[in-house]
């Protein structure tokens, strides 16, 4: 593995002095302080985890079970992590690798903020992002994973679900979009469906975002009062507050039913956003192994000299107003 994919942590352990008793007196001895230290270990393998170093720069707010990020850490750890994200993207193309993650979780559990961490360096015409609205008539009368598999990942493409196939057994199962016998045949269908991606050779990556009852409804204040956020409120999401137990069921009868080998659910704590983005990056970055194989930086060619073209005039251009 290239040596850039390679963290090398080490650990540091003093051993405190040792009595040594016996049956026979004995004079106490000393033991002097010994070094070990831990080789290294493979990135992909060890993304998620948090070295003594990370942990220090957390601080600790309000409950001792309840941790943030410090700013300063987020910053410079979502940026290493985006830089990873970019030499992913380069081996998903040189392979020619099918790469699909999907988004679900319950309203303001964090899903879109996430989406645009993971895809706000890489190239869009290798990633994408797949929301579907409300079917059209026509594609009420489809068999219902034919308008997802018309955006799934080509050779080279990496494709992220903001939702999906899943809406069936979630608010169409909640809010009654669908009868009870579409239901019990997504439920049935479903599994087999994902096999069969996974047999066709898609990385198929499935992510819950989790999110508390008090968090949620913390959210849902926040929106209403900015103006600039109040769209992502919409009236199934006011209804959905009231049904918080019926989603529960339908998420844990859907994880029992879908959480297959070939496709395992993942669960994102999402409470805390900037912790549950740089768990979701770091997970997917240790899900699909990768070299880095970024192009060498390279010196840029001086510039031709001008060959003497005039332009016209200026005022014959209209210009956006120097308002700033």
């Amino acid at each position: 593995m290239n040596s850039a994919l390679k963290i090398n942590d080490q650990a540091v352990e003093n051993l405190t002095e040792v009595q040594l008793t016996g049956k026979k007196s004995q004079k106490n001895k000393k033991v002097k302080n010994k070094k070990l230290q831990i080789g290294s270990q493979d990135t992909n393998s060890q993304n998620g985890s948090q070295s003594d170093e990370k942990l220090a720069l957390r601080q600790t707010t309000g409950s001792s079970s309840k941790k943030k990020l410090t700013n300063k850490f987020y910053e410079k750890e979502l940026a290493r992590l985006q830089t990873e994200l970019v030499k992913l993207q380069y081996w998903v193309k040189h392979q020619g690798l099918r790469v699909a993650i999907i988004f679900e979780g319950r309203d303001a559990a964090g899903k879109g903020g996430a989406i645009k961490r993971v895809t706000e360096y890489l190239n869009p015409r290798g990633c994408r992002v797949v929301a579907l609205g409300t079917p059209s008539d026509v594609e009420k009368t489809q068999w219902y994973f034919q308008r997802y598999v018309a955006h799934l990942p080509a050779a080279g493409e990496i494709v992220l679900f903001d939702r999906s196939w899943y809406n069936r057994a979630g608010v169409e199962r909640v809010m009654g979009f669908c009868t009870e016998e579409q239901y019990q045949e997504f439920m049935q269908s479903c599994p087999e469906f994902e096999r069969m991606l996974a047999r066709a050779g898609i990385v198929l990556l499935k992510y819950w975002f989790s999110v508390s009852d008090d968090e949620q409804e913390r959210r849902f204040q926040a929106r209403m009062k900015d103006p600039a956020t109040r769209w992502k409120l919409s009236p199934m999401d006011v209804d959905a507050r009231d049904k918080w137990e019926e989603y529960s069921k339908a998420k844990d009868a859907t994880l029992a039913h879908t959480n297959i080998p070939e496709a395992p659910w993942f669960t994102v704590e999402a409470d805390e956003k900037k912790q549950a983005r740089l768990n979701l990056i770091s997970h997917i970055l240790s899900k699909i192994q990768y070299l880095d194989i970024t192009p060498e930086a390279f010196q840029l060619p001086p510039r031709k000299p001008a060959t003497g073209y005039v332009r016209p005039p200026i005022n014959e251009q209209f210009f956006v107003p120097q308002v700033y």
